[in-house]
């Protein structure tokens, strides 16, 4: 396929799964049961952590833990001590237990207490030299910089061990790319969409391959970059628009 159509292809692709009918079969649901900033980034981020596995189960687990924080995230992690934790000690999705839940609870009420919020954590990084990829390596210096059980380091990943850290940057684009669709939130306006990389996982980056966008055999931090480097060049403002068509492709086509 050559430039032009391949183009063309991606955005007949994008527009096509970058609609509001997308929501519901996404972990995206869970953080669009809220209408308050803090409570769409809390919940967006637990959910996001979470999401491997089938969807449906991710989400099913992300709805649990919204319940037993009453629907109330933000209220939740500012709030919370010790005997508000008893309804998790059951929590279990893959090999995320109660052990990262429970320590989750504890860093993410550091950061709102501490360091004003999950925004300014990953703008901290960011600012200097208005990389996301610094963004990703402060906000996990500070997430861990209070005690932490050792396990729960795997369950947020790090780009400079190699990662490409696919459910950070699918994060990232819920709350920086305004879609105008009703999927991404675009709520935080410190960033710029163009500066997003691509969440790269087994689906998107299989049907990378087939399409010529990605060369790379493993899907680690170099291959996020690649493939983000090649969508930039169809679309330098909003580069992961096309990560839409590439996880539908793969999931929902079996491309």
């Amino acid at each position: 396929m050559d430039i032009v159509n391949l183009h063309d292809f991606l955005e007949e692709k994008s527009a096509f799964y970058n609609r509001k009918s997308f929501v519901e079969t996404d972990p995206v649901y869970v953080p669009h049961c809220f209408s308050e900033k803090e409570d769409i980034e809390i919940a967006a981020f637990l959910v996001a952590t979470i999401a491997w596995g089938q969807r449906k189960s991710i989400i099913s687990s992300g709805m649990r833990l919204m319940h037993w924080m009453d629907h109330k995230p933000a209220d939740f992690i500012r709030n919370f001590s010790q005997k508000d934790l008893a309804p998790f000690t059951g929590f279990v999705h893959r090999t995320f237990n109660k052990t990262d839940l429970e320590f989750f609870f504890y860093s993410l009420k550091n950061i709102y207490q501490l360091h004003g919020g999950l925004e300014q954590v990953f703008f901290e990084g960011y600012k200097r030299r208005q990389s996301l990829y610094d963004g990703l390596i402060f906000f996990r210096k500070v997430f861990f910089e209070i005690p932490h059980p050792e396990r729960t380091r795997k369950h947020v990943s790090d780009p400079s061990a190699g990662s490409a850290a696919k459910r950070l940057n699918m994060f990232l684009r819920w709350m920086i790319r305004n879609d105008c669709q009703g999927v991404d939130f675009g709520i935080w306006k410190k960033f710029s969409p163009a500066r997003l990389f691509c969440p790269l996982d087994v689906h998107s980056g299989k049907v990378a391959r087939k399409l010529g966008l990605l060369q790379r055999k493993q899907n680690d931090w170099k291959a996020a970059e690649e493939l983000t480097d090649r969508l930039r060049s169809f679309d330098p403002a909003d580069p992961v628009k096309y990560d839409f068509a590439l996880f539908g492709m793969g999931v929902f086509e079996k491309f």
